[in-house]
């Protein structure tokens, strides 16, 4: 008889230690926001670093960064409502976009009394951020965007296209798609496991854009794990969030540029040079907006940024903060 699989587990720990030595010391805590029961992982102690996660992702994709940047102060990462992974649980179908994102990470910090807290957002976190620090500037003592999914410049035609048909094909588009996660979403998460496990997969860096083979093994080992035992009705959020970010990119702009100008607090923007999913005309555009946010670029790395560096991520943002 064959042995089932035994991967790391994946749920929560009261020390992460226990899963790898790497992540010694981060501690997997609960509480409640309006009655809705919240994860969130923690290390460290001093000036807190509030990490907002890849939108349906959760907050172990942050889990090789945390060590890092324990050293800079207390580090922070609940899981958002509507995660594939997390477990934070999903109080209405509308949790999973950006906006409530947004409002959810207002009540959270307001819950653990983080007046004032460095807030990292990466990938679809970032939007997410933005609008954190945008309606949130109390609890907004500086951002820090990595590879953040964000509007980028678009000619007038594309502009026009998604304000009409664009628009209407999210709205249609959305419900169609998480009716045949229904019955194909066990099939997209074998395939999304492959390119964690296959190594010919795991050679084609430009399916992200970056090395893969550079995040860890551990990071790799849990990731895929937790594709294997996730729920494939959870998908229906991933779809949410999403169409909730290509809105914000290409339909309802204004909101995301009018957030961006209206923040106060000192920001910088780090991305990888071999992304393939934020274009570099994004990160032109947004220092153009905002000349004032000091940017750095990681020639070698992809949209992965905080994963494949964890370390050099830490060393920079503790940099930006010693400096300024």
């Amino acid at each position: 008889m064959t042995a089932p699989h035994a991967g790391p587990r994946t749920g929560p720990h009261a020390d992460w230690g226990e899963v790898s030595p790497r992540w010694a010391g981060v501690r997997s805590l609960h509480t409640e926001v309006h009655g809705t029961p919240v994860h969130y992982l923690e290390a460290g102690s001093g000036l807190p670093h509030l990490l907002v996660h890849p939108m349906a992702g959760s907050a172990t994709m942050w889990l090789d960064a945390v060590p890092p940047l324990s050293r800079l102060g207390r580090v922070i990462v609940p899981d958002l409502p509507g995660t594939v992974f997390g477990h934070t649980a999903c109080p209405h179908p509308r949790a999973a976009k950006a906006e409530p994102s947004a409002r959810f990470l207002r009540a959270f910090a307001s819950r653990l009394g983080l007046e004032k807290a460095v807030v990292h957002g990466w990938s679809m976190g970032g939007l997410v951020a933005v609008l954190f620090a945008a309606s949130a500037p109390s609890h907004v003592e500086r951002l820090v965007l990595a590879a953040p999914a964000l509007p980028g410049p678009l000619p007038e035609g594309e502009e026009r296209f998604w304000r009409t048909w664009g628009r209407l094909a999210l709205a249609v588009g959305a419900p169609l798609t998480r009716a045949a996660l229904a019955l194909a979403g066990r099939r997209l998460l074998d395939a999304k496991l492959r390119m964690y496990t296959d190594p010919e997969v795991l050679s084609r860096s430009e399916l992200l854009g970056g090395d893969m083979s550079r995040v860890s093994p551990q990071t790799r080992a849990l990731l895929a794990e937790q594709l294997r035992t996730a729920r494939p009705e959870r998908l229906g959020a991933a779809v949410t969030a999403f169409a909730s970010t290509m809105t914000a990119l290409f339909v309802d702009r204004h909101t995301v540029h009018e957030a961006i100008a209206r923040i106060g607090a000192p920001a910088l923007l780090l991305w990888g040079g071999q992304d393939g999913l934020v274009a570099e005309g994004t990160i032109d555009d947004l220092a153009a907006r905002r000349p004032d946010w000091e940017h750095r670029v990681f020639e070698t790395a992809g949209h992965l940024l905080p994963q494949e560096l964890p370390d050099a991520y830490a060393e920079a943002v503790g940099g930006w903060i010693g400096r300024s």
